[in-house]
């Protein structure tokens, strides 16, 4: 018996007398919700995991990106060569055919000089 008026002393040692006088309710603590749920470890593991997916997310979009640019540099070249087999032919309609393989083959030269 003298177990049991212990710990029920251990139980309600007050911190001193309520004011409601509500001695028999059970002491409350503050109510901290956000406190104790995720440890330290679990934290860095969450940053960890959200930054090796941001990585890759980063890594995706910049190889989707150079596929576009991609795309689109092989659009402008075809249409630049496009233009200028359109101007090397009305050149043909009015100067003779070996003249314009020489203009070709000067102006070939001169674009990889120049680049």
């Amino acid at each position: 018996m003298s177990s049991t008026t212990a710990v029920s002393e251990k139980k309600q040692e007050p911190q001193g007398m309520r004011k409601n006088g509500k001695q028999w309710h059970p002491a409350k603590k503050a109510f901290r919700p956000g406190s104790g749920l995720t440890s330290y470890e679990q934290r860095t593991k969450l940053r960890m995991a959200t930054a090796a997916t941001k990585a890759r997310e980063k890594e995706m979009k910049e190889e989707k990106e150079a596929e576009r640019k991609q795309r689109v540099q092989a659009i402008k070249d075809k249409r630049a060569a496009k233009e200028e087999k359109e101007r090397y032919e009305k050149m043909a309609e009015k100067m003779h055919k070996k003249r314009v393989e020489r203009l070709k083959r000067k102006e070939k030269r001169n674009k990889l000089l120049n680049s």
